[in-house]
């Protein structure tokens, strides 16, 4: 009798019928593809994109030069050079980011005791010449700028969980 049910099967394309409907059934079905460019999904306050340098208030950056975020980065993607200034105080003369080298884990930002670094929620950037993977003080502290607000709404949501 299994013989006879396994031959029957078989020949009337069981298997094949059973696909065609459910694929039939899900092809009336309204659709949740998101249309890429013109449509967003929601992104969390914690995602992590591009890096950014934050500014205080007058206009100073907040970077104190402590090189935690460079020790505390797995990948070795950051360099700092430190000058001392007249007044005692120490400031980055060159903070450097390797995107090619960073995996984007956000150590860094967790390290920053001043909240100088951030990840944004910029997740779309490329590269058209060789050597401009390396993303500069003076790039982090445009990027810093130019996403101030969004960045501070992102740390506000943040801040009940941190």
């Amino acid at each position: 009798m299994n013989k006879i049910k396994h031959l029957l099967q078989t020949f009337l394309l069981l298997e094949l019928v059973k696909g065609l409907a459910l694929t039939g059934r899900y092809f009336f079905k309204p659709k949740f593809t998101i249309q890429y460019p013109e449509e967003r999904t929601p992104m969390s306050p914690r995602f992590r994109g591009l890096h950014a340098q934050r500014r205080y208030s007058n206009g100073e950056e907040r970077c104190i030069a402590c090189k935690l975020c460079e020790a505390a980065c797995p990948a070795l993607a950051i360099t700092i050079d430190v000058t001392e200034r007249e007044d005692g105080s120490r400031r980055t003369e060159r903070y450097d980011i390797d995107l090619f080298k960073c995996i984007y884990c956000g150590f860094c930002e967790e390290a920053c005791p001043v909240d100088a670094i951030v990840l944004t929620e910029v997740c779309e950037y490329h590269f058209e010449e060789r050597g401009t993977n390396v993303i500069t003080k003076t790039e982090l502290l445009a990027l810093g700028e130019k996403h101030k607000t969004r960045i501070d709404l992102n740390q506000k949501a943040d801040a009940p969980y941190r």
